[in-house]
């Protein structure tokens, strides 16, 4: 049996395949319990639900907890997967239907879920990308305003920074303390920031946002990501290669640490001259050193081996 779950903020619609089954409980410890020993008794092959702004949470964990094969998907691939079967109206009845048939024909691949603690790691980072996005803002914001018939906007302004940059510590401090809480999280991240270019944000970031770090191939977790070049060729049309969805939260740092990197880290360093000197676009080169520092710092995890340059070396020429 396949199941789809459609998740609300107040109630699950269920839908089974090849069944056709479908139910409705509470998004509640009660519903939640009631739903997870039924799954239990009837033992689906895979359970497929989409990420809906943490109301699916309380409901993936205690999937998890049972054991039962459980997958979170992007919302816009089953949605472009609706459209493709043709069906365009939505509802919860709908979508719970259309999840069970994405399960059936997708096949999804379970992967490891995070846990509670790295939830908490995550939400703090989200929390630390939030305060930062508006800390940017106010100081444009301040930037903008001149003269003197503005001295009250600058000094509202001014206080408002001051209280986003003690709120940015804060944020900071809490995600140091929750590393050094952990000693498996402690010896990761010091493996991670053993690689010139990749500092706490990047290290704490693939930890909270990428458990499936060392675990997949190359070409896998880099697609995962969304740095993995796709194809759009047609007849006798070559197209260019593009990247595109994947995790932003883990995309939008790897961009900076790679940028570090083509000045810090030898070997990424004189991958992106190559790249540069054989006359490709320095953005479309800077992707390319993303792609390769994901790819050592893959095996490193999956090997548990610190940054060595010669071993980088190999990894690369063997990708």
């Amino acid at each position: 049996m396949l199941v789809g779950i459609d998740v609300a903020k107040a109630e699950l619609v269920v839908g089974t395949r090849p069944t056709a089954e479908r139910w409705t409980v509470a998004n509640d410890e009660r519903g939640v319990r009631t739903l997870v020993e039924r799954l239990l008794r009837d033992q689906p092959e895979l359970i497929v639900l989409e990420a809906t702004g943490g109301y699916e949470l309380l409901l993936v964990a205690a999937l998890a907890a049972a054991a039962l094969p459980v997958v979170v998907v992007n919302p816009r691939q089953v949605r472009d997967f609706a459209r493709a079967t043709g069906q365009l109206a939505k509802t919860d009845r709908i979508d719970a239907d259309v999840l069970a048939l994405f399960a059936e024909r997708v096949r999804p691949e379970v992967r490891p879920l995070k846990d509670e603690t790295a939830h908490e790691l995550d939400a703090l980072l989200a929390r630390r990308r939030q305060l930062l996005d508006m800390l940017q803002a106010e100081r444009n914001r301040l930037g903008q305003v001149f003269g003197k018939g503005h001295q009250r906007v600058k000094k509202s302004l001014k206080a408002h920074i001051t209280y986003l940059e003690r709120e940015l510590r804060i944020a900071d401090n809490d995600v140091a303390a929750m590393i050094r809480e952990s000693p498996v999280w402690r010896e990761q991240d010091a493996l991670l920031q053993s690689v010139p270019g990749v500092g706490p944000v990047m290290s704490r970031t693939l930890l909270a946002d990428l458990p499936e770090l060392g675990r997949l191939s190359r070409r896998e977790i880099a697609k995962l990501v969304g740095i993995a070049p796709l194809s759009r060729d047609s007849g006798t049309l070559g197209g260019r290669r593009f990247i595109q969805g994947g995790r932003a939260s883990v995309r939008a740092v790897l961009y900076m640490a790679a940028l570090v990197a083509t000045k810090r880290n030898v070997v990424i360093r004189a991958f992106y001259q190559r790249l540069v000197a054989a006359g490709k676009p320095k953005k479309l080169a800077l992707v390319a050193c993303m792609r390769n520092l994901l790819t050592i710092l893959n095996m490193m995890v999956r090997t548990q081996q610190p940054w060595r340059i010669q071993a980088s070396t190999a990894a690369l020429q063997l990708a």
